[in-house]
């Protein structure tokens, strides 16, 4: 009979939930560190995996979602490499993405190998930079790149790094792409409140 509950209970584990999704993440998080963090925070950090069955779409690629998926463990090992995981846990701060950008280049097929290449770029006050890249090891060629806003709740990114590092750092420069991301991600944001009516007084809207 518990043979039997047991059973049901992974099946459904399996079936109602991305089942290997939170397992990969539980043993990420729950491995331990075989070295000390990385001092340097902009360290390239590379994660190794494997187009399997369940992740290709109708045409017989890699699904679109997929990469977002893999792209946040690929997050977790590196965050948890760089010490900004314990950090925040010090802190008693939390993460949480507040915007993401995929580019896709190539695709990639059942039981391809890549590897995802993650490294912080920058930050600002609010929150942390981060771009991966999907990577085929056999010839080098960027099939995606991923660009994420992490925002920092409960805390600062400027905090957090001189936790780290024992004094005040200032952020690298922003890239051009993530300038032009931040700028597009404002502009929708202004978009959106206008249409919504957020941020405007009664007089303007009688005008």
């Amino acid at each position: 009979m518990w043979a039997l509950l047991a059973a049901l209970s992974v099946a459904a584990f399996f079936a109602l939930l991305d089942g290997w999704y939170f397992v990969r993440a539980a043993l990420l998080l729950l491995r331990p560190r075989l070295r000390p963090a990385a001092r340097d925070l902009l360290a390239e950090h590379r994660f190794s995996s494997l187009v399997l069955p369940h992740d290709l779409d109708l045409l017989m690629h890699m699904n679109n979602a997929r990469y977002s998926r893999e792209a946040d463990l690929s997050r977790f090992a590196l965050l948890k490499s760089v010490g900004l995981l314990g950090a925040l846990r010090a802190l008693r701060a939390g993460m949480v993405m507040s915007g993401c950008a995929v580019r896709y280049r190539r695709s990639l097929r059942l039981l391809q190998r890549f590897h995802i290449r993650s490294r912080l770029l920058c930050w600002d006050d609010r929150a942390f930079y981060l771009e991966q890249r999907f990577v085929t090891p056999d010839d080098g060629f960027v099939c995606a790149v991923l660009l994420s806003r992490q925002h920092v709740q409960g805390s600062s990114p400027e905090k957090i790094v001189q936790f780290l590092c024992k004094r005040k750092v200032e952020s690298p420069e922003f890239p051009e792409e993530v300038k032009h991301w931040i700028n597009y991600n404002e502009t929708s944001s202004q978009k959106l409140r206008a249409e919504s009516g957020i941020g405007i007084s009664k007089d303007s809207k009688n005008q």
